[in-house]
């Protein structure tokens, strides 16, 4: 049902959320106007291009597809009208040691094979473990992440609580995983994708097995030029819906009268608004754009909240090809335990770490020039480190050392592109509490109700989306969250 006379929404950020948020307000009839610090849509998403090489700056996982053509469909679009859609085979592959991988396999009755090679018996428990995965996913997806989790009664429904009683809310995921399987390689395996989320396995409920099977049964995809191209999609989707969009356009204040905001204040302009979205980092907006009176948490709060890793990442481009990796490539052969204690308990710079490196150019030859390849690397690491140069180039020579003695052929004379992502950059491009990369760790004192709230307490007309709210942290969670926080609009609009 369109909206008579329709109220002016300003979006502040036009990352996943904001797009997600703006594409479904301005379907209603909204009139929608989206501001962006950048000169680019996309927020982590964004694409630089660089010697010939596109790289994509952040997500590189392309996981629950379902997510994103479920969003366009409701729109009466797919995802295929805009990119080409290409699932990995294999997935991606995890280096134990130089001589020591496993390149797990799309099919899964071949991962099911390699699980058994491994453990015996583990390939039946791997049936086990991922039927109840399954039930989490189903329910998590379709019943929980789309509340807007403002009170207790949202979960009340008894399907709802009958649901909940499955969803090992209260188990952690480091005891749930260790239910089934033994081996410290399918334990690394399947605890991977839990990092994502922002903390170590152990204090990640086990509600998240759900992610094992979005990695596991619905696949490992890339959309054929880049992860930008999902953004892109978004944005073309927002401009068709009527979508006006100020890029190049920093935000610095909100304007508020009366307990309702009246204006969105940048460098050179002033936005009137009937309501606005901030979808850009919470934490900046509660505490820099507002009066501290209107503030809806204090920076007491915010400092005790437990935040996912921020990261250390390298753009790279390599004038000849590297058999050995695959598009996708964890490299595990260092102690976790010491990395992980480096990132959530002693916040410091960790001792050879583990990492990952994304190699597009193994699938989409348009990201890298011919007989080329394109690198993302990435290193975990705790919020909040400031990083200097020669800290950056110090763990850039210990990754190339490794990632040549992995490969088994010398490349650092072949580097003829390189451009480092760190702290500072996360800060100065995205406002980044802490400089994060990811949001908040999905804790269990961090889940649903206990999120930052979408809702301003003390504004009555201000909310918030995004990776510091609810649902959480990643891709397809931050389009739920732009959906989630438009729908409550269009539902209490009066």
């Amino acid at each position: 049902m369109m909206v008579k006379n329709p109220p002016h929404v300003v979006v502040i950020g036009a990352g996943f959320a904001g797009l997600s948020a703006a594409i479904t307000l301005a379907d209603k009839g909204y009139k929608v106007t989206v501001v962006e610090k950048n000169q680019e849509v996309g927020g982590r998403a964004r694409v630089f291009e660089k010697d010939g090489f596109s790289f994509d700056m952040g997500p590189s996982w392309y996981w629950m597809p379902d997510v994103m053509e479920k969003f366009f469909n409701q729109f009466g679009k797919s995802v295929s009208e805009y990119f080409e859609l290409k699932r990995l085979d294999p997935s991606y592959q995890v280096i134990y040691g130089k001589d020591d991988v496993l390149s797990v396999p799309a099919n899964y009755e071949a991962l099911r094979n390699a699980f058994e090679t491994i453990e015996l018996g583990s390939g039946a428990q791997l049936d086990k473990f991922l039927a109840e995965a399954e039930y989490k996913y189903k329910v998590g997806i379709n019943e929980f992440v789309h509340k807007p989790s403002l009170s207790l009664f949202e979960f009340m429904d008894v399907k709802v609580m009958k649901a909940a009683s499955k969803m090992d809310l209260l188990q952690s995921f480091a005891k749930h995983v260790r239910r089934y399987f033994k081996s410290p390689k399918l334990l690394q395996l399947l605890e991977f994708p839990v990092l994502f989320l922002g903390a170590v396995p152990k204090n990640i409920p086990a509600l998240y097995s759900m992610m094992n099977y979005a990695d596991i049964k619905l696949g490992t995809w890339y959309p054929m030029g880049g992860f930008g191209k999902l953004a892109q999609a978004m944005h073309l989707l927002a401009l068709e819906k009527g979508v006006d969009f100020k890029t190049g356009t920093a935000v610095t204040a909100i304007e508020v009268f009366d307990r309702k905001v009246k204006k969105v204040i940048t460098a050179d302009t002033e936005i009137a608004a009937d309501m606005v979205i901030g979808a850009g980092d919470y934490h900046h907006i509660d505490q820099q754009l507002l009066p501290k009176t209107l503030s809806n948490y204090t920076e007491s709060y915010w400092d005790k909240r437990v935040m996912a890793p921020s990261c250390l990442l390298y753009y790279v481009g390599v004038n000849k090809k590297l058999p050995k990796l695959q598009h996708h490539n964890l490299f595990f052969e260092t102690d976790f335990e010491k990395h992980a204690q480096a990132i959530y308990e002693t916040l410091e710079w960790p001792e050879n770490p583990l990492y990952y490196v994304c190699c597009p150019s193994k699938t989409d030859p348009s990201v890298a020039p011919k007989g080329m390849e394109n690198l993302f690397m990435l290193i975990p690491v705790a919020p909040g480190l400031t990083d200097t140069e020669e800290i950056r180039t110090k763990y850039f020579e210990e990754l190339v050392d490794r990632l040549e003695d992995f490969c088994g052929e010398k490349f650092r004379e072949n580097i003829v592109s390189k451009t480092t992502y760190a702290y500072t950059n996360f800060v100065n491009d995205y406002n980044a509490f802490k400089g994060n990369a990811y949001g908040l760790a999905n804790t269990l004192a961090q889940t649903a109700l206990l999120k930052p709230s979408i809702k301003n307490k003390k504004i009555k007309n201000l909310y918030y989306t995004g990776q510091l709210t609810v649902p959480g942290p990643g891709v397809p969670p931050a389009i739920i969250s732009g959906q989630v926080v438009a729908n409550y609009i269009v539902k209490h609009q009066k």
